[in-house]
């Protein structure tokens, strides 16, 4: 699952460095390649799959930088205009030339490809709404390999995505799993329900895991750590869960959550 390194690959510089910008959805532990001959191999051997943003000089506006933003945009990749300091920041004073793409250091999957992850059997996907902590999404992904999810999904912005702190935490479950990662994640759970999907959530007031009967095609919704399932995709669910307990903590971790919940699907399956 883990791409061929490319030419002129840096990982995250200056990680500890306090004058970085803050961790965002654009650039996040991935792997930078600049300069413009590098960029444009980037772009003519990637997609939208596995370049997460390209990088441009503010007030560049040469004949081959042009040439590289419309390929960029042709592949519905974003293009982000950024000062010089920070492409110097980035690639470590490197010879940039004005330009730089992020990509994530493991490619997606699409939304068809988990579908033919789950062939001969009806499938059972996870949503990942707004997942922030990769722990928690590596904790996932290694319960999820456990219990034969054949597939998850999670937004490309505000979210974690495939980093190398999710592969570490994941113990190699990152390549057995399939991830895709969407722009809109209601039209995505709208052409599952298409597909024949029933699409199941977490709520307070939702019927007790326990008596949740996961067979069929179905998928799993986990909300984010703090706020939970999103207004908007809440509304699109066909059911909710809800973990009952009887303790003094109301909530729980969102890997210890989707464990629970995976477990119990994979339990009403007939373990398979």
């Amino acid at each position: 699952m883990k791409k061929e390194a490319l030419a002129m690959v840096k990982s995250n510089p200056r990680k500890n460095d306090p004058r970085r910008d803050q961790p965002t959805d654009e650039a996040h532990q991935d792997e930078f390649v600049f300069g413009r001959h590098a960029v444009e191999e980037a772009l003519r051997e990637g997609s939208n799959k596995t370049i997460n943003k390209l990088f441009v000089q503010k007030d560049l506006n040469s004949d081959p930088v042009r040439v590289i933003v419309e390929k960029a945009k042709k592949q519905k990749i974003l293009v982000s205009q950024v000062p010089k300091v920070k492409l110097d920041l980035l690639t470590d004073g490197g010879n940039h030339q004005g330009v730089m793409v992020a990509m994530a250091p493991y490619a997606y999957a699409t939304i068809d490809e988990l579908f033919a992850h789950a062939e001969g059997h009806d499938p059972f996907f996870l949503i990942l709404d707004n997942l922030e902590d990769p722990q928690n999404l590596g904790s996932i992904l290694r319960t999820a390999d456990a219990v034969g999810v054949d597939g998850i999904i999670i937004p490309k912005h505000r979210a974690v995505g495939l980093t190398s702190t999710v592969a570490k935490v994941s113990t190699g479950a990152i390549e057995h799993v399939p991830v895709a990662r969407v722009t809109n994640l209601a039209q995505t759970i709208k052409t599952l329900k298409e597909r024949g999907l029933w699409i199941f959530g977490t709520a307070m007031d939702g019927q007790d895991f326990r008596q949740w009967n996961a067979k069929g095609k179905v998928a799993l919704v986990i909300g984010n750590e703090g706020k939970g399932i999103s207004p908007g995709l809440a509304k699109l669910m066909d059911a909710t869960l809800t973990i009952p307990m009887v303790g003094h903590v109301q909530s729980l971790n969102a890997s210890v959550a989707a464990g629970i919940l995976m477990y119990q699907g994979f339990t009403s399956r007939g373990g398979k």
